[in-house]
């Protein structure tokens, strides 16, 4: 029987995190149609023949925590993304553009990752008033990947309860677990939080529980931001296991780490934690990046209590609010914000989204030197620059340790993400700079913690990238490369396979990544986007 597409001598390694074996694989129509010994499948009659010895051939890459919602709308290539070998976008921290209404008037007032976006992409979002909608939209106008998403958490309980601080009633609840019901029917993967960023900071671990259990009916996977990364991770984590255990759902960590210099210790004892809930029966695991510095917004550092009803952009307007944001920054009172958490204080914090013209020559710098350069102290510098900026502005915080990222890579319940969307320099390089994690972070695993200080074999690597993410969403016939499995593969040399991105230059493709395929579909050809856009809306267990 002919087909579509034959892969000659790879090194396949099949996502299972078996060892590889040498293999002729054939594709028919977007399906593996065959694995063989080499040279056993006849040649003559595949449409499509490609030579692949010396590269290795692997499932494509299932990126759990994506960031590409609104990248996909500007490129539904997902250029840095897809030539990373992502064939899978998974969305949803905290922030969905759907579902639109309730107390959301806005579609766009809460998003994480500010992008100029089309208005008719903005006017489109507002009809999106159930959950898959949106993802049915990104299929319909063509993506290069294939594209799913948990339920924000945030939008979950805007749409209930707006940007209201305090517990859920009884009301707001069964609201909650209505829009909840509706997304896992569409195919969310469950619901995933940032327990840092209002509103999800407003929810207390009740009203979690109680959300939660309502997922459980539907198979679907609590996923969280944990509420600190640093000092109080301990008792973040505790939560988390809470949550699991009292709503009977698995729980997913997302970027495991342990921020400030301070609390790197507890990394160990973080692992040591979830090791043991895990042998105790908890179905609790975590994703990473693999960068010692983080990405999210300026504002995450203020106290949460400043965006409630919206207002957070007045509130730093007003002097009453500034001198209370002012005490609990310097420590004199307790407060919920991420403050620095970060190796130097003001000058591991690197903004560098800024829109107002007059903030361009900030860009790139640190926190440390522009407050100086304004004769101001940090905090200061703080509420003036997002008060004029009314928006989140885009930062890096310089906060981990290598060492911490080592240890927690190596830990067979970790898999890897980006954090990230997915950009092309022609268009992003002019937006200013960005985390090199969205270029780089798939291949950064495979060249300095596979090929040059052998930390994780290539099979084990490969198979935290694909299978494990596949089993932990409930994808079926995605994660691994076997007969009958979606076509989605990818071809890269292990010996040269690396990411080209920094925090310094951030726009840049990485490389070694010659052959990409999405549902049986060429996207990468020669390391070149083919222009191809075949990815599909991927549902979880409820919307099978």
């Amino acid at each position: 029987m002919s087909a579509d597409l034959l892969v000659r001598g790879a090194r396949v390694i099949d996502g299972s995190g078996n060892p590889y074996t040498y293999a002729d694989v054939s594709v028919r129509g977007d399906r593996i149609a065959a694995i063989a010994p080499p040279g056993s499948l006849p040649v003559a009659e595949a449409r499509e023949l490609v030579d692949a010895r010396g590269m290795v051939l692997c499932p494509g890459f299932i990126d759990i925590q994506s960031h590409a919602i609104l990248s996909l709308m500007r490129d539904g290539r997902c250029l840095s993304k897809i030539t990373q070998g992502v064939t899978t976008e998974v969305m949803g921290e905290a922030w969905t553009p759907a579902p639109q209404g309730g107390l959301i008037e806005d579609p766009l007032s809460r998003t994480m990752f500010a992008l100029p976006v089309d208005p008719v992409w903005y006017e489109r979002m507002l009809s999106w008033t159930r959950f898959g909608d949106w993802l049915e939209a990104l299929e319909s106008a063509g993506v290069s990947p294939n594209v799913g998403s948990f339920l924000g958490g945030g939008t979950l309980r805007a749409f209930v309860k707006g940007m209201a601080m305090g517990a859920a009633n009884a009301d707001e609840l069964i609201g909650m677990r209505r829009v909840l019901a509706a997304a896992m029917e569409d195919g969310a993967f469950g619901v995933a939080y940032a327990l840092v960023y209002p509103p999800d900071a407003y929810a207390n671990t009740s009203e979690l529980t109680a959300v939660c259990r309502e997922m459980a009916r539907y198979g679907g996977l609590y996923i969280t931001h944990l509420r600190s990364e640093s000092a109080a991770i301990f008792e973040a984590l505790e939560e988390a296991f809470a949550i699991g255990r009292g709503a009977g759902v698995p729980v997913e960590i997302y970027h495991l780490k342990a921020a400030h210099p301070d609390h790197w210790w507890r990394m160990p004892s973080v692992i040591e934690r979830i090791t043991r809930e895990r042998a105790a029966g908890l179905d609790v695991t975590a994703d990473m990046y693999p960068y010692p510095a983080s990405g999210t917004g300026l504002a995450a550092i203020l106290p949460t209590w400043t965006a409630e009803g919206g207002r957070l952009y007045e509130r730093l307007r007003d002097p009453a609010a500034r001198a209370a944001v002012r005490r609990q920054l310097e420590g004199r009172e307790p407060h919920d914000g991420m403050g620095l958490e970060t190796e130097g204080g003001a000058h591991g914090v690197m903004p560098v989204g800024f829109r107002a013209p007059e903030h361009q020559r900030y860009v790139g710098m640190r926190l440390s030197e522009i407050a100086e350069e304004r004769g101001q102290d940090w905090i200061e510098t703080v509420l003036d620059l997002l008060a004029h900026e009314r928006q989140r502005i885009s930062t890096i915080f310089f906060s981990m340790t290598e060492r911490n990222l080592r240890l927690q890579l190596q830990q067979p319940w970790v898999t890897f993400a980006t954090d990230a969307g997915g950009f092309d320099p022609a268009w992003a390089n002019p937006l200013g700079p960005y985390h090199p994690r969205a270029y780089g972070s798939y291949p950064r695993v495979l060249r300095q913690y596979v090929r040059e200080e052998r930390l994780l074999t290539l099979e084990e690597a490969i198979r935290e990238m694909t299978s494990a993410v596949a089993n932990r969403l409930g994808l079926q016939g995605r994660g691994t490369l076997r007969e009958g499995a979606y076509a989605d593969l990818v071809l890269f040399d292990p010996d040269t396979v690396t990411d080209r991105a920094t925090f310094e230059d951030p726009h840049q493709l990485s490389t070694g990544i010659s052959e990409v395929w999405v549902n049986g579909v060429r996207v990468v050809r020669h390391g070149e986007h083919t222009g191809a856009t075949p990815g599909r809306f991927v549902r979880g267990q409820g919307g099978a």
